[in-house]
């Protein structure tokens, strides 16, 4: 089957360009760019004429992802997505509402070759990055469907679903500058989170971006030694690396650094661990993210208890530590990354 360009991987003067060497009329990309980034295909851009529209399907993909399952929590309206991309592959997202706005967590990779011990998502190890139309187009496809409902669509991006975003980090700058650019999405970069395990160079290069994401990282430990056997890549960027470069990203773009910390009963919840965090961190424009842990069959790991999780809030916070727990949401429906997409892989139904 012949390899059609996708359009949404592509910012309007690129469109352009394209039109142009295919002897389409080059005014038309803006035209093309601003419907698709209102989710809209090529059937119903009208103000364009059909013939136009019916050679555009002929040569482009306006998208090529779809919603292949939603799951709806009882609990908090938490909507769950099993996305499948052209080649079959399933990823997930989900849609988290609050007060402030719409959070939409995307995935970067499907898979993940990380090999955090606590995640589903690097069960099976990575399968393939995704482009940055793909990442866009689940933007999209929720925002339309919000409009449907007449519901208020999108207001913030987490890259925080399956797969390691700095480990694909060519597709994902580019999703970052489609999705917060003024004549499509425009979704602020200072709305946009990025998680990453601790990719140092990658880092120092994100800085230089001028894209003002808040960085998450995935810390889960006080210690050289804890955070390597549960993270295999503190072995190649331990700490005494990955903090230094957490304080030039605050300096340099003003953004505080989120550190995400799982509680793992027995490992990493004790009061001494808190203690050796609050030093680890002392002095940092930072927020530390306490996170009930999620049960992952495949896994040996336990959830530390909620008086665990109380007692190291509390340590923290005494020892002057900005830090909240994490609000669990979407249990009913596997919230956790990896949960959701690993269970159809085993052929289950997830009903």
């Amino acid at each position: 089957m012949e390899h059609k360009t996708d359009l949404l991987s592509l910012f309007p003067e690129e469109i352009a360009e394209q039109f142009m060497s295919e002897g389409l009329p080059r005014f038309r990309a803006k035209q093309v760019y601003s419907w698709l980034h209102k989710g809209v295909g090529f059937d119903g851009m009208s103000n364009l004429p059909q013939k136009l529209r019916q050679e555009l399907a002929q040569r482009y993909d306006a998208g090529t992802v779809s919603v292949f399952k939603t799951f709806t929590s009882v609990q908090d309206g938490t909507q769950k997505y099993l996305f499948a991309l052209a080649d079959e592959n399933l990823v997930e997202g989900v849609l988290m509402r609050y007060h402030y706005g719409n959070t939409l967590c995307i995935s970067s990779q499907a898979g993940c070759r990380m090999g955090c011990a606590f995640c589903a998502s690097t069960i099976g190890g990575r399968v393939r990055d995704l482009t940055a139309g793909e990442m866009l187009h689940m933007v999209l496809l929720i925002n339309r469907a919000c409009a449907q409902g007449e519901q208020r669509g999108v207001t913030n991006v987490v890259i925080m679903g399956s797969g390691e975003p700095l480990d694909n980090y060519d597709n994902v700058v580019r999703f970052l500058r489609l999705v917060s650019h003024p004549e499509g999405v425009c979704i602020s970069p200072r709305n946009i989170s990025l998680s990453t395990c601790g990719l140092v160079p990658q880092i120092y290069r994100l800085m230089d971006e001028n894209l003002p994401v808040t960085l998450a990282v995935s810390l889960h430990a006080p210690n050289n030694d804890i955070r390597s056997s549960i993270m295999p890549i503190n072995r190649q960027y331990p700490l005494q690396e990955l903090l230094p470069a957490c304080v030039e990203y605050t300096q340099r773009t003003k953004r505080r650094i989120v550190f995400e910390y799982a509680m793992i009963d027995g490992l990493n919840s004790g009061l001494e661990h808190a203690a050796a965090l609050a030093s680890a961190l002392r002095g940092m424009m930072c927020h530390v993210n306490l996170i009930p842990l999620n049960r992952v069959d495949e896994r040996s790991l336990r959830p530390a208890s909620r008086t665990q999780i109380d007692a190291f809030l509390k340590k923290l916070t005494d020892l002057g530590i900005s830090a909240t727990v994490r609000r669990s949401m979407g249990g009913d429906i596997q919230g956790a990354c990896g949960q959701l997409r690993r269970r159809y892989l085993e052929g289950k139904s997830g009903d």
